[in-house]
């Protein structure tokens, strides 16, 4: 999937560099297995892991045909939705 994001105006760079998230780290979330919900304004809201464990929580708007997104932003979830998601995810897993 290709993915376009949202660029800080002060800085050019992509806003997720200001949670410390990577480009790549969003990729992994979004081809990985992980909740989805709709957000507002048409986005959508991924919540997974990378492939090296951590969990993110990930905003973007998917472009029509799902060939290609842009992310809004992505962010380390709270302790809670993160508590909450891997219970989800153990109870599914069952």
């Amino acid at each position: 999937m290709e993915l376009r994001f949202w660029t800080d105006a002060e800085t050019g760079l992509p806003h997720i560099f200001d949670h410390g998230v990577t480009e790549d780290e969003v990729h992994q979330v979004l081809n990985r297995p992980g909740e989805e919900h709709a957000g507002t304004d048409h986005s959508r809201i991924r919540l997974g892991q990378t492939e090296s464990g951590r969990y993110l929580q990930v905003i973007y708007v998917p472009d029509p045909g799902g060939e290609s997104a842009f992310v809004v932003t992505a962010y380390d979830p709270t302790p809670n939705a993160k508590r909450a998601y891997r219970k989800r995810q153990r109870r599914k897993n069952k």
